[in-house]
């Protein structure tokens, strides 16, 4: 969300971001209804002021004996209460629509993000890491889970319906290997770590700024007040809305949490397999920052280096790209995207995330701390994805297998796999 203020002063800048992202959004009918709110307020509260007056006038007319005068009063009072009744309803009806449009606004964009309709133009940053060089066929996650016992991809299916798996042994395993790795990490560094509800509530989604873009991709629990988060960055944001906090140093949050998505509109999509799942689990982290652009632009690269140490552990090929205007959701200024290399693809896919907000999430949330001048500020927030999983599972099985049907296990997550080098 952002100030109103603002979006007047800069009313074309808002129009290019909705115009970039490719979001329905008109910022002239917000000003236009903004206008008429702000014309029916003043109305308002000139009738209720009106009313005072005279209501106050009548008991002093009759007390003085004024009969006629106090029943003129009164009879001009129950008019304007008829009015005000009126002006009230508009202005109720005219305040929601302009609470929905708000809602709308986007987020502003940086300068160097890259124009462009979709994933396809966004800007490649750098490559890390070689390709590996197979010289025998290369099988797919799919062929090496279901030759080590480890993915079950017909009874997940059988289970819970398209989009569905089942890990097993050694691949429930490393999924959960790959999880603590990234947390221990993360802990390292400083991060509070969290376990944190993804049953939350629909202010929830609204103060974080997915909804109400974001509903269909969403599932909601049928009866009640309550969605499944598809990331972490939701609670986590949450957890301080309506908050005055200390911000003396950044907080540091780190969540490993199931999330779920619907997956609405990607029917056809990397349908098999494990890229593209209803339920996964992920590790998400969170900044929440003192409104200093160049502080936030540090952290935004300290997040996406965490994820990128994560991989180079894992002894994974990646590239980091720059996400075009037409790829970045409402609510981000500034993306980078991590695609790990999946041979089974022959390309590189996604796997991690990393966005800056300003803020426009902590304006959703009433998020806020008191400067140096102990003035209120809202504070500046960031997300990453750390690492998601069972999908960080196909360049991992991937890019590690080997001629004999074997595959190598890095050594980061030997630890974790009972010591274990390799998979027989």
């Amino acid at each position: 969300m952002l100030d109103i203020r603002i979006i007047r002063a800069r009313s074309k800048d808002v129009q290019e971001a909705a115009d970039r992202k490719g979001l329905a959004f008109d910022v002239k009918e917000l000003l236009a209804l903004d206008d008429r709110r702000r014309q029916q307020l003043a109305k308002t509260e000139e009738l209720r002021a009106e009313r005072n007056h005279r209501s106050a006038v009548v008991p002093k007319l009759l007390k003085e004996n004024r009969q006629q005068e106090a029943e003129y009063e009164k009879q001009a009072v129950t008019e304007l209460l008829r009015n005000l009744k009126e002006a009230e309803a508009a202005l109720q009806l005219s305040q929601a629509e302009y609470e929905r449009l708000m809602l709308l606004v986007p987020n502003f964009m940086s300068d160097d993000t890259p124009m462009g309709r979709n994933d396809r133009d966004n800007v490649e940053l750098r490559r890390v890491g070689d390709l590996p060089v197979f010289n025998f066929p290369v099988k797919s996650h799919i062929e090496l889970g279901r030759d080590h016992d480890m993915l079950d991809m017909e009874r997940g299916v059988k289970i819970g319906g398209s989009r569905q798996y089942v890990l097993r042994n050694k691949g429930l395993l490393l999924h959960r290997a790959v999880q603590q790795l990234a947390l221990d990490l993360l802990q390292d560094k400083g991060y509070t770590l969290l376990d944190v509800p993804v049953m939350v509530k629909e202010e929830t989604l609204v103060s974080s700024g997915f909804f109400p873009g974001n509903r269909d991709q969403t599932y909601r629990i049928a009866g009640e007040d309550k969605w499944l988060a598809g990331t972490a960055e939701v609670p986590l944001v949450s957890m301080y809305g309506g908050e005055v906090i200390d911000l003396t140093e950044p907080k540091l949050l780190a969540a490993c949490c199931p999330c779920y998505r619907s997956e609405v509109g990607s029917a056809g999509r990397d349908v098999h397999g494990l890229y593209r799942v209803h339920q996964f689990a992920k590790v998400e982290q969170v900044i929440i920052c003192r409104a200093d652009h160049e502080l936030s632009e540090q952290w935004l690269d300290r997040i996406t280096e965490n994820a990128e140490e994560l991989l180079q552990l894992l002894e994974l090929p990646y590239r980091v790209v720059a996400v075009c205007s037409g790829d970045m959701s409402q609510k981000n200024y500034k993306q980078y995207d991590i695609e790990t290399w999946m041979p089974s693809r022959n390309n590189y896919g996604e796997t991690h995330s990393a966005s800056m907000l300003l803020d426009f999430q902590a304006r959703r949330s009433n998020l806020r701390y008191r400067d140096d001048n102990g003035r209120l500020q809202f504070a500046y927030t960031l997300n990453n994805t750390m690492v998601a999983s069972p999908r960080i599972l196909i360049p991992l099985v991937e890019n590690h297998q080997r001629e004999d049907r074997s595959i190598y296990i890095p050594k980061a997550l030997r630890p974790y796999m009972k010591g274990a080098d390799q998979l027989r």
